[in-house]
């Protein structure tokens, strides 16, 4: 399983391509695997035929653990097994209990799920044994059995066993019975007669979080966890920001312009910005503060797969139009699922735009070893003092979470100071020929 990024520790297999026995040449795709950020391919480092599969679809495997081997027919893939995936050890064979013709008949399989009346079952192979008074009393009265021991000789289930789930358990119809039993859970009482739990009242089942939701999830509470973050609020004239738009609209055609949009140049202002502001420009790793000459400026995506952050390295090169470009062919890759894991790793500094939902302000949250990330807000009309009269400007929110372990509250506001001279000033910066 290859390493896709720094701060990649495991990935998830998502589907083999191949199956155990094939023939595999050099280069060709063996299987889809995904990280929290994207879908990728794992070509064949070599020739030969799959020996050996080591994990299932669907998997969460560390990184740089063995998930296959190639080689040639009749060889030998166990010296290669990880220990994640190692195969279980046959147990040595005790002598079976003597178990009578009755108790042989009275045993039944442990369910894999359980309806409401019954307690929650594990999905263990283990077998459950019933006495016949027992076993009629499950059948008549439609009862799972438990999945634990009962209080007869030996934990065998008795009568009174199931009687005391049965009378201090809710009572379900058959309909909702058998929507518990394909995922729906009971919550509180029924509306049927004597409380009977009915069908409309289960609501709708839990949604299972997805293994790369589940990877994002836990990645959102290590930031929060061993950062000390904090945001500070402010605001720009978005005048220039909104008559430099106006003027590429107008003249993009006939001048040969790139599309530059409102997230485009508050990209490049703060490019601009971290050039006077390094400090912002740093990673955390170990203790270490390392600042960074580059500028590798990451923005979110928001994509079928959740969110992503492509990065466009050595963004403090590149004139307002190449950045532009830039960064509609990473958005255009994103959607489709086709950026490369260069392409999502080595940040430096991240922006996360919400501006254009609607939203005006927010926390956005480091992703360590960056120490900070902006988000921009949208454009909301303000009252300033203009002499003697007030008068109404667009401004732009600017949302800055920092991490204070590296970066102070002063640092943090001169870095948001000027970020707004850079936007209110972006028409001259940006040199173009209008």
């Amino acid at each position: 399983m290859p390493k896709l990024g720094n701060t990649v520790e495991e990935c998830i297999l998502a589907g083999w391509k191949k199956k155990k026995g094939d023939s595999v040449a050099e280069g060709e795709i063996l299987a889809d695997i995904e990280t929290d950020k994207a879908t990728f391919e794992l070509p064949s480092p070599g020739a030969g035929t799959l020996l050996e599969l080591f994990f299932a679809e669907g998997s969460l495997v560390p990184v740089y653990t063995n998930v296959c081997v190639i080689g040639s027919p009749g060889e030998s893939a166990e010296a290669f097994r990880p220990v994640q995936a190692a195969a279980p050890a046959p147990a040595a064979k005790a002598p079976a209990p003597a178990v009578s013709a009755a108790a042989k008949a009275a045993a039944v399989p442990a369910p894999a799920a359980v309806s409401a009346p019954a307690a929650a079952v594990s999905a263990a192979s283990q077998r459950i044994f019933l006495s016949p008074r027992a076993r009629r009393y499950a059948v008549e009265h439609g009862l799972v059995p438990p999945a634990r021991p009962g209080s007869g000789p030996g934990g065998r289930v008795l009568e009174a066993d199931l009687k005391q789930i049965y009378y201090s358990s809710p009572r379900l119809s058959s309909l909702a019975r058998k929507h518990v039993e394909t995922g729906y859970e009971v919550r509180g009482t029924g509306t049927g007669v004597n409380r009977m739990i009915l069908a409309r009242d289960l609501g709708e089942p839990p949604i299972r979080m997805s293994k790369i939701r589940e990877m994002t999830a836990r990645r959102m509470r290590e930031s929060l966890a061993t950062t000390a973050q904090y945001t500070l609020h402010t605001s720009a004239d978005a005048t220039g920001l909104l008559a430099l738009r106006k003027k590429v609209k107008a003249a993009r055609e006939s001048a040969g312009l790139p599309d530059i949009n409102i997230n485009d140049a508050v990209l490049f202002a703060v490019v601009k910005a971290l050039l006077r502001m390094p400090e912002l420009n740093a990673e955390l790793i170990d203790g270490k503060i390392y600042q960074r000459s580059e500028i590798h400026l990451a923005f979110a995506c928001d994509t079928d797969k959740g969110l992503l952050a492509p990065v466009v390295r050595n963004a403090e090169k590149l004139a307002i139009g190449e950045l532009a470009a830039r960064v509609k062919d990473l958005t255009a890759r994103a959607q489709q699922g086709a950026l490369t894991p260069d392409e999502l790793a080595g940040a430096t500094f991240t922006v996360s735009n919400l501006g254009n939902l609607g939203i005006h302000s927010f926390t956005p949250i480091i992703s360590p070893p960056q120490v900070a990330i902006l988000g921009v807000d949208s454009i909301e009309l303000k009252p300033v003092r203009a002499k003697s009269r007030v008068k109404y400007v667009d401004y732009i929110g600017l949302s800055l979470t920092c991490d204070h372990q590296v970066i102070d509250g002063a640092p943090g506001a001169r870095f948001l100071k000027i970020l707004r001279e850079q936007i209110e000033s972006i028409e001259v910066i940006s040199e173009l020929k209008l």
